[in-house]
């Protein structure tokens, strides 16, 4: 019932092999006898956040997509397939794909043309659905495109390198180490076009555990039936919760974060650090080593040699912000020679955008200093470029430096007055200032330019939601949800419109109903029921409205909102001492909720009655 999906990955493999192997015709100069690597193709990597993305084209039109080694096959959103004009079928019967947040739906798509590496291809298949993975990216490349060869990912550097091995045998394929320089290796298991991932064993805690290699998880994280196994338990000491996490499926899961006393991969080992833990479902897997640990080390994964090589770049490698008191470095061997293979390794970038690529991968690891570093040198080299102004806005934001990141906004707005990121990003900082009718101009600019599938909707809607523009808000929330129906997110966006809905006491029982969704997708949340607290509040439904805050405030004891709603909600039912206090909470907690919330028409009945004419 697999076959035509199993065709379609020889396809796609077949002819991204040829084409390649045809561009790397001449790459391999003068090599030694007994191994020779011809590089096949070299894709850019630009970090945009904690996602490793890469450029491609979709039938004319620029796209970008996350590198995802843990992905079996490339694939793309529902959205993003109506907006490239992929042309859409049915999957397989019986097919499915299953993250590690839980399933997808997914249909085929083609696409009339794709280029990626400036290689054409045509009719170029994708898996399609699931959720959004960030970063206005379109989707992810998956193993159907890392499996041409051998793969060497060096994201600090901002690329993925593919490779041909000729006559290699046991060589040692880490080309780039100098004599005496630590390095690793690890056996991995074999792969099939049906099972390509990049598995192999580690250590935690001295237990032996499978891990799989996965750029596109933004954070390495340990399974609970992983962390069981190295004897660690939620409820153990100095274990701390750590929100919720999210892939492809359309759930989210609870995570924490858990003292580790040791991480040894082949002979490195890393002492005293910290991991991520989460509900996630790897069948074949006990943990995933994600971006993070990609970004602190430069991967070899030997295809041929069913070998994995790496080496240690520096810094945090779990991506946890500081390294914990008494944290270690890696350790390992150090090598004796390096093989004479004929790629030389890279130094420092040569061009703007080498200096972007590497700048944005500091930036990941919030190494602040040496991101604005790298971004002003793309700058000064490419005055003209839009992007590496936006990038730098980016990392001034994330080094508190607020006025700075505007200059660079307007810079780049000034350079091109439709980058929609720009736009949003300056109208967000906008909004934290008195300057509220600018951002309002940039929020108008950016829906225009956006189209109807676009992610940023989502992001638009909350901007207009924090600017008091309601109908507005609600306008986007009503787009992102007919396009993304099944996206991780869509409790979010449920809440967000159920809550503009009762701000303005309108279409409330759509506002119920997108509450009561939202709460089967997200139940247990405290923003949810506060909502749902405020519609009932609206409906005149107060003993719903009370328990409903009652719920939230158990979550989320310092909501001011849940506290104020329950206290207009008691003084409702004549609970005079138990409203009031209710209301003086909320009002400790934020001042403004009685100007606020009078701006909505939410009084008590003692402000109503003095509000009465004679």
């Amino acid at each position: 019932m697999l076959s035509r999906l199993r065709v379609a990955w020889r396809m796609l493999h077949r002819l991204f092999f040829i084409v390649l192997t045809v561009l790397a015709y001449g790459v391999a100069g003068q090599a030694s006898a007994a191994c020779k690597l011809g590089r096949l193709a070299e894709l850019p990597v630009t970090m945009v956040g904690e996602r490793p993305v890469v450029p491609a084209q979709i039938n004319g039109q620029d796209a970008l997509f996350v590198a995802d080694s843990g992905a079996f096959y490339s694939l793309i959103t529902h959205a993003n397939a109506e907006k490239y004009g992929l042309t859409l079928g049915p999957a397989p019967f019986g097919f499915s794909v299953v993250g590690a947040t839980g399933p997808a739906d997914i249909q085929i798509g083609v696409a009339r043309h794709f280029t990626i590496a400036g290689v054409p291809l045509n009719r170029v298949e994708f898996l399609v659905g699931g959720s959004e993975m960030g970063a206005q990216t379109a989707g992810v490349l998956g193993q159907n495109i890392f499996q041409a060869g051998d793969v060497e990912y060096d994201l600090a550097s901002g690329a993925i390198r593919l490779f041909r091995p000729d006559g290699c045998g046991h060589a040692l394929l880490a080309y780039w180490v100098k004599p005496d320089q630590p390095f690793a290796v690890i056996s991995i298991q074999w792969t099939t076009p049906m099972q390509p991932h990049t598995r192999g064993e580690v250590s935690v805690n001295g237990v032996s555990l499978m891990a799989t290699f996965d750029t596109g998880a933004a954070s390495s994280v340990l399974s609970l039936r992983g962390a069981r196994r190295a004897g660690v338990r939620t409820d153990s000491p100095g274990v701390a919760a750590n929100g919720r996490s999210a892939g492809i499926g359309q759930r989210t899961v609870q995570s924490w974060v858990a003292p580790i006393a040791s991480f040894k991969i082949g002979d490195e080992e890393i002492k005293n650090t910290r991991m991520q833990i989460a509900d996630i479902e790897l069948p074949d897997s006990d943990m995933l080593v994600g971006a993070d640990f990609f970004l602190s080390h430069r991967v070899y994964v030997a295809t041929g040699q069913h070998k994995l090589y790496l080496t240690y770049n520096g810094g945090s490698v779990f991506n946890l912000t500081s390294p914990p008191p008494g944290a270690s470095p890696p350790v390992g061997p150090a090598i004796a020679a390096a093989v004479g293979v004929d790629v030389s390794a890279p130094g420092d970038p040569i061009d703007a955008a080498g200096f972007s690529r590497r700048g944005e991968a500091f930036l990941s690891r919030h190494q602040m200093d040496k991101a604005l570093a790298d971004l002003s040198r793309a700058i000064a080299l490419a005055p003209d470029n839009a992007d590496y102004a936006y990038q730098r806005a980016q990392a001034q934001m994330a080094s508190q430096q607020p006025q700075l990141a505007r200059a660079d906004l307007d810079r780049a707005l000034l350079l091109k007055p439709d980058h929609l990121g720009a736009l949003v990003l300056r109208a967000e900082l906008a909004l934290h200032g008195p300057d509220h009718d600018r951002a309002i101009m940039d929020l108008d600019v950016a829906d225009r330019l956006a189209s109807k599938q676009d992610d940023v909707r989502l992001q638009l809607a909350h901007a207009y939601l924090a600017a008091d523009r309601l109908p507005a808000a609600i306008g986007q929330f009503d787009l992102w949800i007919s396009e993304h129906g099944v996206d991780y997110r869509l409790a979010q966006a449920r809440n967000g419109r159920c809550w503009a809905r009762g701000l303005l006491g309108q279409d409330l029982d759509k506002a119920l109903a997108d509450c009561n969704g939202a709460l089967r997708l997200a139940p247990h949340t405290a923003p949810i029921l506060d909502s749902r607290g405020l519609v009932y509040l609206r409906r005149g439904e107060l003993d719903k409205a009370i328990a409903d805050y009652d719920a939230a405030l158990k979550l989320r004891s310092d909501s001011a909102w849940s506290h104020y709603g329950r206290g207009l909600a008691k003084l409702g039912k004549g609970l005079k001492v138990e409203g009031e206090a209710d209301l003086a909470a909320g009002i400790a907690i934020d001042s403004r909720l009685p100007s606020d919330a009078k701006r909505y028409g939410l009084t008590s009945p003692n402000e109503q009655t003095a509000a009465a004419p004679d």
